[in-house]
């Protein structure tokens, strides 16, 4: 089964870089998304927030860049821990 997002975002907001119990970095931020997507004939305006989150090095990369910052994500959807809502598990990012 297919489990694939990419998504160009705003680097909304990010927590403190921590560090999952076996030492690997982990940095969890949110993402703004706003674009205008056909469907059904017509266009309409979409606007979301998302929280996503990256371990290793990527983490460690993310906590450097600056928040308000353009970023083309891609990654997967998983639960989070306490089961409420997806988190995009970013695997690769770049600057927009």
């Amino acid at each position: 089964m297919t489990n694939r997002l990419q998504l160009q975002a705003r680097l909304a907001e990010k927590a403190a870089l921590r560090y999952t119990p076996a030492g690997l970095a982990a940095q969890d931020v949110v993402l703004e998304h706003q674009s205008l997507q056909s469907e059904a004939g017509g266009e309409h305006l979409v606007a979301l927030r998302l929280k996503a989150v990256a371990f290793g090095p990527l983490a460690e990369r993310l906590a450097r860049t600056d928040l308000g910052s353009g970023l083309r994500c891609e990654g997967f959807l998983a639960s989070p821990r306490r089961g409420h809502g997806v988190v995009l598990h970013i695997q690769t990012f770049e600057p927009q």
